[in-house]
């Protein structure tokens, strides 16, 4: 299927709407999934205002391949418990939405310029399921993620956001789940973030304020604060491609921001018309 022919299977499959808002939730520890925590209540309270999606569409940090981006196909994705040492409870947490097959190969079309293929195996990993739970608890609307490529750089992910952004107009919610600050090597338990936490996830704002994206995608001109606040980097690409999908006449709103064992950035985002 072509471009154009996949285009245009995503209008005939999914009706007009306005256009949906993108999404970018600060994920963090799994344990927001169960405890009542702010950034619990602000991912719910979200749900209560976003409009009804006819899908969801996640770009999730847990879900990485190289050389390839895949998009999961499932009909009913399986949920994936991807972390160790939490209490049992975590892990007895299911999240039973439906896939949307026919949606999600019109996806791998759309991306054939991003090397795109269809995927059976995922499912939902602690990225996507641990924020849709206080976003949408009654797994009622259809969900497939997006996989990441980490072999590429960052204007791909600008690249690929700026692609998926048709969808937008057919109800579709693009959702990035990562953290904009994510140096787990730097962990502690001191109220103070240290500096490069606060630098990087600052700069990051008022970059992204100003829609100055090119310099978000620029590796070099971050210098080693990159590698400070990304030791890996696949907890900033979900924010580039949420980037990447809104345009100028959408506005740029805030929701938590803070560190979560101080080097862990909770900053949310969403861009709206």
């Amino acid at each position: 299927m072509s471009v154009s022919q996949s285009l245009q299977s995503l209008r005939d499959r999914l009706r007009a709407s306005d256009r949906m808002p993108v999404v970018f939730l600060g994920h963090g520890n799994p344990m927001n999934a169960i405890e009542d925590s702010v950034y619990a209540r602000s991912w719910s309270d979200l749900g209560r205002t976003l409009p009804r999606p006819q899908a969801i569409l996640v770009v999730s940090a847990h879900w990485m391949t190289r050389g390839t981006t895949l998009v999961d196909v499932s009909a009913m994705p399986r949920i994936i418990h991807d972390f160790y040492g939490f209490p049992q409870q975590l892990f007895d947490q299911d999240y039973t939405a439906m896939g949307n097959p026919a949606l999600a190969r019109d996806v791998v079309a759309l991306l054939s310029s991003h090397h795109a293929q269809e995927d059976e195996t995922w499912g939902l990993d602690h990225g996507a399921w641990t924020v849709l739970k206080h976003l949408y608890p009654d797994a009622d609307v259809p969900v497939f993620q997006l996989s990441i490529d980490m072999s590429r750089d960052f204007d791909w992910h600008l690249d690929i956001g700026k692609t998926l952004s048709e969808l937008r107009d057919r109800g579709v919610l693009i959702l990035g789940s990562g953290n904009i600050v994510h140096n787990l090597g730097a962990l502690s338990r001191s109220k103070t973030p240290p500096e490069f936490a606060l630098e990087f996830d600052t700069r990051f704002a008022d970059r992204l304020t100003d829609r100055d994206f090119a310099a978000l995608a620029d590796r070099k001109g971050m210098g080693s604060l990159l590698h400070q606040a990304h030791p890996s980097v696949d907890h900033y690409l979900p924010a580039l491609t949420i980037a990447g999908a809104s345009d100028e006449r959408d506005r740029l709103a805030f929701m938590t921001n803070g560190f979560d064992l101080g080097s862990v950035s909770m900053r949310s985002f969403v861009f709206h018309t």
